[in-house]
């Protein structure tokens, strides 16, 4: 199970949801919780080097782990890949994405929202059409937007693509509309 998406998308939120609904977790906790996420943000250092080094997956069934997407076209095609798709707002993705940098000390300027915009849809078009190709991977979009607001029906459709067996009440719980503070207008 892989959590994937732009960054500030809830891939942390989702990886913690996953969690709580019973699923193990693959993260190595380098990077602690903060302000801009309170929960952790559920990195493994190791998937970073996919390229260089796989063996990790040997021992990465039935477990799930948080996944730039652009990182997933270095993953074997030997493996099957369930995908969680995290999308929200860009708007809302632009605005977290400066907040946090603002507060790590970033500069937030560099590039105009509306390139980063067009560098980031680009890219999901691209891994869109590259994942469409792949016979190996299942892949389900989830809607940050949609999943703070009512997390239900989307945690059904999860519970679905890993087979059942999940605690869905334990994965809504997670959800805390009062982190989502980033809102589009």
């Amino acid at each position: 199970m892989i959590v994937s998406g732009l960054p500030r998308s809830g891939t942390s939120m989702m990886m913690k949801m996953l969690e709580s609904g019973g699923v193990p977790v693959l993260a190595d906790d380098q990077r602690k919780a903060d302000i801009d996420n309170v929960n952790g943000y559920y990195e493994f250092q190791a998937a970073l080097k996919i390229k260089q080094d796989n063996s990790w997956l040997a021992d990465s069934d039935h477990k799930a782990v948080k996944m730039v997407y652009q990182l997933l076209y270095e993953l074997p095609e030997t493996h099957q890949y369930r995908v969680l798709m995290m999308r929200r707002s860009m708007d809302e993705v632009l605005a977290s994405q400066k907040k946090m940098l603002a507060r790590l000390g970033k500069p937030t300027d560099t590039i105009p929202d509306s390139k980063m915009a067009e560098i980031f849809n680009t890219g999901l078009a691209k891994f869109y059409a590259w994942i469409a190709q792949r016979s190996n991977f299942r892949i389900v979009d989830v809607d940050y937007n949609i999943m703070v607001a009512d997390p239900i029906p989307q945690i059904q459709v999860i519970n679905r693509l890993l087979g059942g067996g999940l605690d869905e009440q334990a994965m809504a719980e997670v959800v805390q509309p009062d982190l989502y503070r980033n809102r589009k207008s």
